[in-house]
Formats: structure tokens, C-alpha cells, sequence
């Protein structure tokens, strides 16, 4: 009976699973083509095939969502920016630091829709989940602890650290977005020699 009532359970939850990704889908979806101001809840339902109580069973309103679904973007970017950077063994710091950097403006130049949908939030995400501490999190805590440590081992206390490298996020993300969305002030190969030398200069203890 104890067998059945678990497999009864499970059953319900990959079903809340699907039903919340299904959401996530088909949000991405409608934000990235129609746009959030032009995306409503029940354009957001229709797609995803559920019913719009579902919805309310997840989220709180339309917003809700599009925070969630920026961590949730923001996450992927950051993570498989670390998982490329930890297979190439780099042991300089500031050549990993760039390396790392330069993963991202390449995801975001091959990925401009989730650029658009990030928008100039990619450092507030990054540092909420860090904040946040929640397991779906952790590679993203292990990258930012992996940074914030070396920091601190050049000479910063850890305040000075972690606020370093959120404003190097933010740099990064409100210049890729400028440059890659807009092309302005120049595209992003011209300005980034620019950008990789003033990231070393707020890295660096001289």
C-alpha cells in the first residue's frame, strides 16, 4: 500500500514538473517573439496548455515569471560559461577571469533573444542567486566563491570582493547588451579590448 501511495506521489509531481516547465516554455516563447508588455497571462496558458489557475499554482502574476525566468537564463549563461572554463585548466586567474568573460559575450552574440529577455539584469540575477543560497543555485555559489576567494587573495576583504565582481558582471552584461542589441556606442569586438582592460584593472590589488 506504503509502495503504491509513493508511486501515486511521484507520478503527481513529475506532473507539477512538466506542467511548470511547459509554463516556462511557453513564456520564453511569447516573451522573446511578442514581447513582455505585449504578453498577457492568458496568452501565456493558452500555449502552455494549462489551465489558468495552474498558472497562479506557480507564479504570482505575469512578472513574477519574467524574474524567474531571468534567473533561470541567467543561471544556464553563467554555468556553462564555468563548465567551458574549467575544461580548458587555466591556471592564471586573469586569464581564467577572461576567459570566463569571454565565454559569455560569445553566448550573447550566438543568443541574442535570451539577451533581449535578460536585458541589463544579468548581474542582479547572478548576485540574487547568490544571495539566495538555494541548492538549484549552487554552481553558480561555487563560481562566485571560486572568484571571490582569489580576489581576497590578492588583498580584498570579502565585502570589496563580492561587490568587485558584481560590478564586473554588471559592466559586462550592460555592455554586451549596448553592444550586441543596439551597436552602440560600437559593436562588441571593438569595444571589448576596452572592456577586458578595465576588468583587469578592478580585479587587480597594484
Amino acid at each position: 500500500m506504503k509502495a503504491v501511495e509513493e508511486n501515486r506521489s511521484g507520478k503527481i509531481l513529475e506532473k507539477k514538473i512538466i506542467k511548470e516547465k511547459n509554463i516556462y516554455n511557453a513564456a520564453y516563447d511569447l516573451f522573446t517573439t511578442k514581447g513582455i508588455n505585449n504578453t498577457a497571462v492568458d496568452d501565456i496558458v493558452k500555449k502552455a496548455g494549462v489551465a489558468k489557475g495552474t498558472f497562479y499554482l506557480y507564479f504570482k502574476d505575469k512578472y513574477d515569471i519574467i524574474n524567474k525566468l531571468i534567473l533561470q537564463k541567467s543561471k544556464q549563461v553563467f554555468s556553462e560559461a564555468m563548465d567551458e572554463t574549467e575544461k580548458r585548466g587555466i591556471e592564471d586567474f586573469e586569464e581564467m577571469y577572461l576567459f570566463f568573460v569571454d565565454y559569455i559575450i560569445g553566448y550573447f552574440k550566438e543568443n541574442k533573444i535570451m539577451l533581449k529577455l535578460i536585458n541589463k539584469n544579468f548581474s542582479w540575477s547572478v548576485y540574487k542567486t547568490a544571495l539566495e543560497k538555494h541548492e538549484k543555485y549552487d554552481e553558480v555559489d561555487k563560481t562566485l566563491g571560486l572568484f571571490i576567494n582569489n580576489l581576497m587573495e590578492r588583498g580584498m576583504d570579502r565585502e570589496e570582493a563580492e561587490l568587485t565582481l558584481f560590478m564586473v558582471v554588471e559592466l559586462v552584461g550592460s555592455v554586451c547588451y549596448s553592444s550586441i542589441i543596439h551597436n552602440e556606442p560600437v559593436d562588441i569586438d571593438t569595444i571589448k579590448p576596452i572592456l577586458f582592460k578595465k576588468i583587469l584593472a578592478m580585479i587587480r590589488q597594484d
